[in-house]
């Protein structure tokens, strides 16, 4: 076993996370016909005996077996949008890659995470609620006093995800990627290092080293309070442990979210060329700050649809 398959199976014993399930229940609550896919919202089995509430995008043209990406969505405290967000439904445009992709030809998949839109206890749907704030918080302390973590039902979530997409017939196993912006940036960083299944994956606007946040009092987002995190790794060993899979990393020149993306990047590079993918890590900075904006949306896209043809 070499090092980053030992650190892999030492966090994931750490968080406690179990193996990914190898089948999913699933269930179609509707479907909406697109001109160009279909939109079927479902729900799927997850650990504690949760139904998540997702959206599957399946393009009409579809050659199969199709590549697929997992979207992971935002955060920008709006908890009321999750999944309907990635899928062009409600919120910022340039967060719907789930059509996007469609049209590019790839299976889609965008569930709901804990506590955001159809998964909030208080209410369901695309409106905010005044105690979101509130139940986000509780699903993170109560956790930590229990001993869990945010980020271990969050993972474990995701992996689920992961394993319905590559149960479906019209799906390429080995060419589902992960894709996530901020909030779901953490997610797909994360899930990438810690779940080999992941053939591809693009991180925008998390890559920020514990460390840096703490020195400029930038806040850590709730499932990354972890404790103990830091006598155990840094974010450029998460980096490491996507090796030697593509991975893009989009950072913004005044975000303060990924103030130091470029030296993360760069301390976990030898692993790649130790892995013989030397190119396989790539970043780009853009300058502006936290936002995805048109031309990072656009590259972002590229970036993918080469990554799903390639692997």
């Amino acid at each position: 076993m070499n090092d980053r398959a030992t650190l892999r199976a030492e966090l994931r014993h750490w968080l406690e996370l179990k193996p990914p399930p190898i089948r999913v229940d699933t269930s179609v609550v509707d479907i909406d016909a697109q001109p160009s896919f279909e939109r079927r919202r479902i729900r799927f089995a997850a650990a504690e005996g949760d139904w998540v509430p997702a959206f599957l995008l399946v393009p009409n043209e579809l050659r199969r077996p199709a590549p697929a990406v997992l979207i992971h969505h935002q955060h920008n405290s709006e908890r009321h949008f999750g999944k309907s967000e990635v899928c062009g439904l409600v919120g910022d445009p340039l967060q719907a890659f789930g059509p996007a992709l469609a049209l590019r030809g790839f299976v889609v998949l965008a569930a709901d995470s804990i506590c955001f839109e159809d998964r909030r206890t208080n209410c369901a749907g695309v409106e905010p609620h005044a105690d979101d704030w509130l139940q986000h918080y509780n699903e993170m302390s109560y956790r930590l006093l229990r001993g869990d973590t945010l980020m271990r039902k969050v993972l474990d979530d995701a992996e689920a995800a992961l394993s319905l997409l590559a149960s479906l017939d019209v799906v390429d196993p080995s060419r589902i990627g992960v894709l996530g912006h901020s909030y779901g940036g953490n997610t797909t960083l994360f899930q990438t290092a810690l779940d080999e299944r992941v053939q591809y994956a693009c991180v925008s606007g998390a890559v920020c080293s514990f460390r840096n946040k703490m020195q400029h009092g930038t806040g850590i987002e709730m499932a990354e309070i972890i404790p103990g995190a830091l006598e155990r790794f840094e974010v450029h060993d998460l980096l490491k442990l996507a090796a030697p899979r593509p991975m893009l990393v989009v950072s913004g020149s005044e975000d303060r979210y990924s103030r130091d993306a470029a030296e993360m990047v760069r301390l976990a590079s030898p692993s790649y060329v130790d892995a013989g993918a030397p190119d396989e890590l790539q970043h780009r900075e853009y300058q502006g700050g936290h936002a995805l904006t048109r031309e990072r949306f656009d590259h972002i896209l590229e970036w993918i649809g080469s990554a799903g043809a390639m692997v």
